[in-house]
């Protein structure tokens, strides 16, 4: 079943945006899909994910810099979500940043806002949850 992932926010600087977030809501980084362009943020009590960091070199819109990602655990439960999701109102998104291989899927709401649908067997962590 689909569930509420974590809320990500397009920074230009990351380094600087886990400073300010971790600082600011008691969250620590973790190691966790790290790389230059991406940092995972878990409740400093170990309790989870809270936050996603992702590097953005786009304004505002037409890519947003703040979207929901749904998280899933595998490819299979990715594309019935997926199309439960377009039976609901949802509509794919033509998204020309995908990676070689992805993890994710992009859509938008009946509104036009954009989410993605992750599947967490597939992420590069292989689905492991690291303790904060």
């Amino acid at each position: 079943m689909v569930r509420l992932g974590i809320p990500v926010v397009g920074v230009t600087d990351v380094p600087r945006a886990v400073e300010f977030w971790s600082a600011a809501l008691n969250l620590v980084a973790t190691e966790e899909w790290e790389s230059e362009t991406w940092r995972t943020l878990y409740h400093a009590d170990g309790s989870g994910r809270a936050l996603g960091l992702l590097y953005s070199e786009s304004p505002a819109e037409p890519r947003p810099r703040v979207h929901l990602d749904l998280f899933v655990d595998s490819a299979e439960e990715q594309q019935a979500e997926v199309r439960r999701l377009i039976g609901l109102g949802a509509r794919a998104v033509d998204w020309d940043l995908y990676p070689p291989d992805p993890d994710f899927v992009v859509l938008a709401d009946p509104d036009g806002n954009i989410f993605c649908v992750v599947d967490l067997g597939h992420a590069p962590s292989g689905g492991d949850r690291p303790t904060a």
